[in-house]
C-alpha cells in the first residue's frame, strides 16, 4: 500500500537573505504544496510577484540562494506490513531527509528517487518530516572548489551539481534555480516481496514478436529463503510464470506470434499490448505486488556504414528506414511540478499536427514523465534521449561518477519498456566542445566526461537495453578521426546560421542528419504583452532584452533580416518581420535538407517548445501559441513536399514522398507576373515510389525571369501545397501592400475571416491572438496570387466582434513591410517607431 504524503506541508527560510518585508514571515514558514518547489510557493502566498514578467527573475536571485526547509506531520498506526518504506521520487536537489528527528538520508541529485526502509523511524501517532534543502546556487559553487573549474557554459557552473543544467539559465530560460519536492513523496508498507523494476527487452525474430521479462524483486528479509514465489507474466494473450526462490534479477521469456509491431508515425499503427507481472506466494495465496505497462514490440538500430560520401545516419524501425522530421524537447515549464499530463499532451499534439515523429529530450534538462514517454507511444513519435550532459566538461571523480551512474541504470532501466524511447545519446555538444571550443588549456589534462560518453553510459545500455542503439555524443562522426560536427558523417548541428551567417548558408552544407539547427523569433504578441511592459514597446527595451537571452539575440534577429526583409517601421513590424524571418529560415533548411533525399536522413529542428515566454527557437511558445514556424515546419515536414532547388544545371522542382504510397499525379509549372498573368507554363505529370524523390529539371523558358522584381515561379502538383521560387528578394519585389479584400464574422464553431488577393500577397497570416489571447487559427503563411482567396477559420471566445478579426495589425502579409519599410537613416540615428534599434543591428 502506497500512501502520499503531499498534505500539510509548510516551507520556511532557514539561512540566506529575503527582502526585508517578508523575512519575519518566511522563518516563520508558509503553507507549501508538494508537490513542487519553492518559487511557486512564494507566488501563491503573495510573497513575490509572477517571476516570468518583466525583470523579476533578477528580482529573485536571493531564493535560489538561500536555505529552506520543508516540514509536514502527518499520523500513521502500525499495520501487519512487514516494511515501510519513504519514497522520494523527486528531490530537487540538495536535501537532507529527516524523520522524527533522525537523519534518514542526505541526497545531491534531482535526476533520482529514493527509497529508505523507516520501520524502525515511525511512530503510532503523530509524526514528523522534515526536507532540508540547501541553495543549489552555493552548493555548485562549492563542489566546483573542489572538483576544479571546468568550462561551462553560462555563469553558473552546472555541471557540478545534479540539477537540471537549464533552471541556472540558458540562452532560451531564465536563471530561476529553485528547491522542492518536485515529485510524489509518501510512505510504501509492504510485506515478503515487492517488485522493485521490470525490464522489458522486446524483440522480432524471423517475424515472431518477443519479449524477455526481467523481473527484479526484494524481499523484506533479504536472508529469509523459506516458501517459494511465483511470477506471473501475461502480455498479448500470451502468459507465463516462474518460480523463483528468492531475491534480485529473475527472467521470463514469451513470444506473441500474433501480436501486431509497433510503428512511428507514417510507418504504420503504433500498437500497444499490455504487459502485466505479479508476484505472489507460490503456496498461492494473494498477490504481494504487480506491474503494468503497454508495450510495443518492434525493432530499432542505426546504420552508419561508410559509404563514397562518407558515413551515414539512418535511423530504421522493424528494418524499415526512417526519415526524421524531428524537433528538439526542452522542459515544458521552468517549474516542473506544474507540468500535467494535459500540457504534455497539447505539446505532443502541437509535434504530431506539425508532421514530427521524433522528439530529442535535450541533455540539458530532464529525464521526462512516465506521462511524456507514455503519450509518445501511443501517438507514435520516436524518442531520442539525451543522457543529461550538456554544453559543459564534466568531472570523472567519483563524487560524480557514481551519482551519474546511479542516475544512468534508473533511466535506462524505467524508460526500457517505452517502444518510442529509439536513441540514448551520451551527451549535447560536449565532444564538439572538447575539439573546437578551447576546453583543453583550461583542463590541463583533467578529466571532462569521455569516461560518461565512452565507458559508463554505452555499458549501461548494453547491459540494462541491449536491442536500443546508443551514441556517444550529438554532433558526432562516430570516429576518432574525423571533426565531430562534419556534414559528411554522422550527425551535426548548424550554428554558424542564426550566429554569424545568413540562412541561404543552409544551401553551403550536404549533411548526412542534422540533430540541431534553428531561428529565433518573438512569441506571440499576447505572450509579449502578459511578460514585457517596456514603455514605450522596443525590441531593445530593457524588460524585453531580459525575455531575450542569447548573446546579442536581438541584433541578431534583425541582422538575419538581411536582404531578405526591409528594416521594420514600428514595433508591431519588428513583432511581424522577426516571426516572418524566422519561419523562413528554418523552411529553407528543412526543403534543402529533404532535396538531398537520400544523402539526408533527417532533420531535428531546435526547438519545439519553450519554458516562459522568450523571444527563442520555440514553435510553440510558452502559452501555447503556435507561431509562424508551426505552420511553416507542418508545410516542410508533410508526407509530400515539394520544393523549388538549385541543381548542379539549373533549377529543379524536387517532390520528396515520404509516404507508405506510390506517388503519381499531374502538375503545372508557371512564371506568371504577380497581377496574375501567365508569361509561361509546362505541363508535367510525376511518378515517385514509396519514400522516394524525384528531381524535375524545370525548362529555361519557365526557369529565367523577364522582370525579376515582379514575376514568381509556381509548382502546383495535385493534393500537395504548391512551391513557389523568387528570383528577388522582398524590398527588391514589386509586392504592393493594402490590396486584400477581408471580411469577417461569427459561425458556429468560432469565427471565419475571408481574405481575397487583387495583387499576390505573401505570406498571409492571422495574428489572432491580438484580438484575444485565446484564439487560434487553422493556417498560415499562405501566398495568395491575384484574384486568390482563403477562408481563415479562427478558434476564440464567442462575443468577441467578428471585424476585430479583420484589422490590418491583425491580417498581416510580407508585403505590408515592404509597403511600410522605413527610410533609411544616418548613423547614430534609430527609426522614431523602434526607437532602440541601433545602428550596429540593423541589416
Amino acid at each position: 500500500m502506497h500512501r502520499p504524503l503531499h498534505d500539510g506541508w509548510q516551507v520556511r527560510l532557514v539561512a540566506g537573505s529575503a527582502p526585508e518585508e517578508i523575512a519575519a514571515r518566511l522563518r516563520d514558514g508558509i503553507p507549501a504544496r508538494v508537490p513542487g518547489v519553492v518559487h511557486l510557493d512564494l507566488q501563491r502566498e503573495g510573497l513575490i510577484g509572477d517571476p516570468f514578467v518583466d525583470d523579476a527573475e533578477s528580482e529573485l536571485q536571493w531564493i535560489g540562494e538561500a536555505d529552506w526547509e520543508y516540514i509536514t506531520h502527518f499520523e500513521w498506526s502500525p499495520d501487519a506490513s512487514d516494511r515501510h518504506d519513504l519514497t522520494c521520487d523527486g528531490l530537487d536537489t540538495v536535501a537532507t531527509v529527516q524523520l522524527n528527528g533522525s537523519t534518514v538520508a542526505h541526497t545531491v541529485n534531482q535526476h533520482r528517487s529514493y527509497r529508505f526502509d523507516v520501520t524502525n523511524v515511525l511512530r503510532p501517532g503523530s509524526n514528523e518530516l522534515r526536507v532540508y534543502f540547501a541553495s543549489p546556487v552555493r552548493f555548485a559553487r562549492e563542489q566546483e572548489s573542489v572538483l576544479g573549474e571546468r568550462p561551462h557554459s553560462y555563469h553558473h557552473p552546472f555541471n557540478c551539481i545534479r540539477k537540471a543544467a537549464y533552471s541556472f539559465g540558458w540562452d532560451w530560460g531564465p536563471d530561476l534555480a529553485s528547491v522542492g519536492i518536485w515529485r510524489s513523496i509518501g510512505i510504501h508498507s509492504w510485506s515478503q516481496a515487492r517488485i522493485r523494476s521490470v525490464r522489458p527487452i522486446v524483440d522480432v525474430i524471423e517475424g515472431v514478436p518477443s519479449v524477455e521479462v526481467h523481473v527484479d524483486l526484494e524481499l523484506s528479509d533479504e536472508k529469509q529463503t523459506d516458501g517459494a514465489l511465483r511470477l506471473d507474466v501475461a502480455v498479448a494473450g500470451q502468459q507465463g510464470h516462474l518460480d523463483v526462490t528468492g531475491p534480485g534479477a529473475h527472467v521470463l521469456r514469451l513470444e506473441a506470434p500474433d501480436a501486431p509491431l509497433w510503428w512511428p508515425r507514417g510507418h504504420g499503427r503504433a500498437a500497444l499490448h499490455e504487459l502485466t507481472v505479479g508476484v505472489s506466494k507460490a503456496s498461492g495465496q494473494g498477490p504481494l505486488d504487480s506491474w503494468s505497462r503497454c508495450i510495443g514490440f518492434r525493432t530499432i538500430d542505426i546504420d552508419l556504414a561508410p559509404d563514397a560520401h562518407g558515413s551515414a545516419f539512418t535511423l530504421r524501425v522493424n528494418g524499415e528506414d526512417v526519415y526524421v522530421r524531428g524537433a528538439n524537447w526542452i522542459p515544458d515549464d521552468v517549474f516542473l511540478p506544474r507540468i500535467r499530463r494535459d500540457d504534455l499532451h497539447a505539446s505532443i499534439t502541437d509535434a504530431t499536427d506539425a508532421g514530427i515523429n521524433l522528439l530529442r529530450v535535450w541533455g540539458g534538462g530532464i529525464y521526462e514523465s512516465e506521462d511524456f514517454y507514455e503519450l509518445c507511444d501511443e501517438a507514435g513519435v520516436l524518442v531520442w534521449q539525451d543522457f543529461l550532459l550538456a554544453c559543459a566538461a564534466y568531472s570523472e571523480d567519483a563524487v560524480l561518477w557514481d551519482e551519474f551512474a546511479a542516475e544512468a541504470e534508473e533511466a535506462v532501466t524505467r524508460l526500457t519498456a517505452h517502444p518510442s524511447l529509439a536513441v540514448w545519446n551520451g551527451c549535447n555538444e560536449n565532444l564538439w566542445g572538447y575539439v573546437d571550443w578551447g576546453w583543453r588549456p583550461a583542463l590541463a589534462g583533467r578529466t571532462w566526461g569521455e569516461g560518461y560518453y565512452r565507458r559508463l553510459f554505452p555499458e549501461i545500455v548494453a547491459r540494462l537495453a541491449p536491442r536500443t542503439p546508443y551514441i556517444p555524443g550529438s554532433p558526432c562522426s562516430f570516429s576518432d578521426y574525423l571533426h565531430p560536427n562534419d556534414d559528411s558523417n554522422g550527425i551535426m548541428h548548424i550554428w554558424d546560421v542564426w550566429n554569424t551567417h545568413d540562412y541561404t548558408r543552409y544551401a553551403e552544407y550536404r549533411p548526412r542528419f542534422v540533430s540541431e539547427f534553428g531561428f529565433q523569433g518573438p512569441p506571440a504578441w499576447s505572450t509579449l504583452q502578459y511578460a514585457v511592459h517596456d514603455e514605450p514597446a522596443d525590441p531593445f527595451g530593457p524588460h524585453l532584452l531580459v525575455h531575450q537571452k542569447a548573446t546579442d539575440g536581438n541584433g541578431k534577429l534583425m541582422r538575419g533580416l538581411g536582404d531578405h526583409l526591409p528594416t521594420p517601421a514600428t514595433f508591431e513590424d519588428w513583432h511581424w518581420a522577426t516571426q516572418l524571418n524566422q519561419a523562413r529560415a528554418v523552411a529553407f533548411g528543412i526543403e534543402h535538407f529533404r532535396s538531398l533525399f537520400p544523402l539526408n536522413r533527417g532533420s531535428v529542428v531546435w526547438q519545439l517548445n519553450d519554458c516562459w515566454p522568450s523571444v527563442s527557437w520555440a514553435a510553440v511558445d510558452s502559452l501555447r501559441h503556435r507561431k509562424p514556424l508551426w505552420y511553416a515546419l507542418r508545410r516542410v515536414y508533410a508526407d509530400r513536399l515539394v520544393t523549388v532547388q538549385t541543381g548542379e544545371h539549373g533549377l529543379e522542382a524536387i517532390v520528396h514522398n515520404d509516404s507508405p504510397d506510390r506517388v503519381m499525379a499531374t502538375g503545372r509549372l508557371v512564371r506568371e507576373r504577380f497581377d496574375g498573368t501567365a508569361l509561361a507554363e509546362y505541363e508535367f505529370t510525376v511518378d515517385v515510389a514509396a519514400r522516394d524523390i524525384v528531381h524535375l529539371p524545370i525548362p529555361t523558358a519557365i526557369a529565367l525571369p523577364d522582370d525579376a522584381s515582379r514575376e514568381v515561379l509556381v509548382v502546383e502538383l495535385e493534393g500537395l501545397a504548391p512551391a513557389y521560387h523568387w528570383w528577388a528578394e522582398d524590398p527588391k519585389l514589386a509586392l504592393r501592400g493594402g490590396d486584400l479584400d477581408v471580411s469577417a464574422s461569427a459561425v458556429a464553431e468560432g469565427y471565419e475571416v475571408r481574405v481575397q488577393a487583387r495583387t499576390l500577397t505573401k505570406d498571409v497570416t492571422l495574428l489572432v491572438d491580438r484580438v484575444h489571447p485565446d484564439a487560434s487559427v487553422d493556417d498560415a503563411l499562405i501566398t495568395l496570387r491575384a484574384g486568390a482567396s482563403r477562408v481563415f477559420r479562427v478558434q476564440a471566445p464567442a462575443g468577441l466582434p467578428p471585424e476585430a478579426f479583420a484589422d490590418r495589425l491583425v491580417v498581416r502579409s510580407a508585403n505590408d513591410l515592404v509597403a511600410t519599410a522605413a527610410p533609411c537613416h544616418d548613423e547614430g540615428q534609430s527609426s522614431p517607431a523602434v526607437s532602440a534599434i541601433p545602428a550596429a543591428a540593423r541589416p
